[in-house]
């Protein structure tokens, strides 16, 4: 896979570029290659992940001055759209490590730098996010899951769904209702891996997104240290609206937008070297089919002008930034699905064998529209912020 650069992405940080190298260097060589694999087999993408944390890149979003990259927006804009042209479930695993890191560095006490943000610079410990609830649906932000005082510590109960990493990560973000809260106002806390109390539901074979190890979380009586809580009680809303929902959003907009530039290029693809046998004409000198290309190669253009800008803006502080971001998952998913949709048209019966690379960038997709923060719950606060409206 060649990724091709695009100028606007240089402007987003000076050492873009080189952390772009690195990361090309381990899709070509390391996660591209296991991709139909990890696919096929519901494979959790084991090798990538490492290949990513040996290269020092699994401390994307930890500070600088912790042995990280101090990256932002664009710098995980950049890696989860490279990732997910070769393997989407790659790119929400890595994706989703990188969010947790964010969730856990934003307002880390002294404990949790060294306990959780150097080892993660390291490469010698994977986190992620637990969020999802099946009594809130779409509501991500109202979690169900009890938080008890027991004396100086906590204990957890309840259930999370689609953890992605479920069942391989070294941590769990998870987010928490104290007793007597409000609806709302929940806290978040690092619960580590092999804490008592907690069990994994079903192990994950998907219509898409496969390979992600998105499993169900249950957690009885889990008991989990006061100095895993990240902030204060009840300042959570802070959290969702400044972190979560900003560094969840741009992971899957690179996602999506990779998996729109792979159906692209598969189509691009199928169109050059494909011809008919009566006349040699190939697929790309027919009109109609030069057209359906180019507005493929239009929507895919528009969609990244509008995910950059919103990394640009939310990197910068730029107070009119969360329209954009609210935004570009939306868009992101709907280009991922129309482009692979008209890539399985264009490259016909090749494109409906069975498990082919096309029909997974479809069932990949189709994954955008119903990942909480889904997109018409997307569209509906896209509109609310842009009408100066509260968004809850």
């Amino acid at each position: 896979m060649t990724h091709r650069p695009h100028p606007m992405e240089p402007s987003l940080s000076p050492s873009l570029p080189a952390l772009k190298a690195q990361f090309a260097q381990i899709v070509d060589e390391v996660v591209a290659p296991r991709a139909a694999a990890v696919d096929a087999g519901c494979h959790w993408p084991r090798e990538s992940l490492e290949a990513f944390a040996a290269a020092g890149l699994a401390g994307l979003q930890v500070p600088t001055h912790l042995g990280g990259h101090g990256g932002g927006l664009g710098e995980l804009l950049m890696a989860t759209e490279l990732i997910g042209a070769a393997c989407p479930s790659s790119a929400l695993c890595f994706g989703m490590h990188c969010v947790g890191t964010a969730v856990i560095a934003a307002k880390a006490t002294p404990w949790q730098e060294e306990h959780y943000l150097r080892p993660i610079a390291a490469g010698r410990h994977l986190t992620t996010l637990a969020l999802s609830e099946s009594g809130s649906g779409a509501h991500f932000y109202l979690p169900g899951t009890t938080l008890t005082p027991a004396g100086p510590d906590f204990l957890v109960d309840g259930v999370k769904q689609f953890v992605t990493n479920g069942g391989h990560a070294d941590s769990y973000v998870i987010s928490t209702l104290s007793a007597g809260a409000d609806a709302g106002d929940f806290s978040c806390l690092v619960v580590d891996a092999g804490t008592p109390g907690i069990e994994w539901l079903a192990p994950w074979e998907g219509f898409g997104m496969r390979g992600n190890s998105s499993r169900g979380m249950r957690l009885s009586g889990a008991p989990v240290p006061s100095d895993r809580l990240l902030g204060e009680h009840g300042d959570q809303v802070w959290y969702v609206f400044e972190v979560v929902a900003p560094y969840f959003l741009m992971a899957m907009a690179g996602t999506y937008l990779g998996v729109a530039q792979s159906a692209l290029d598969a189509a691009g693809e199928h169109l050059r070297n494909r011809s008919y046998a009566h006349s040699g004409e190939s697929l790309r000198d027919v009109e109609t089919l030069q057209t359906r290309y180019a507005e493929m190669w239009m929507a895919v253009e528009k969609t990244r002008a509008l995910v950059y800008e919103a990394a640009r803006r939310g990197d910068a502080g730029d107070p009119d930034a969360l329209p954009y971001i609210l935004a570009c998952k939306a868009d992101a998913g709907d280009t991922a699905v129309h482009l692979a949709n008209e890539a399985m048209t264009i490259c016909g019966g090749a494109a409906y064998r069975d498990n082919s690379r096309v029909a997974q960038m479809l069932r990949d997709a189709r994954a955008s529209h119903v990942m909480s923060p889904t997109t018409d719950l997307l569209r509906l606060w896209t509109g609310r912020s842009l009408l100066g409206l509260p968004l809850l």
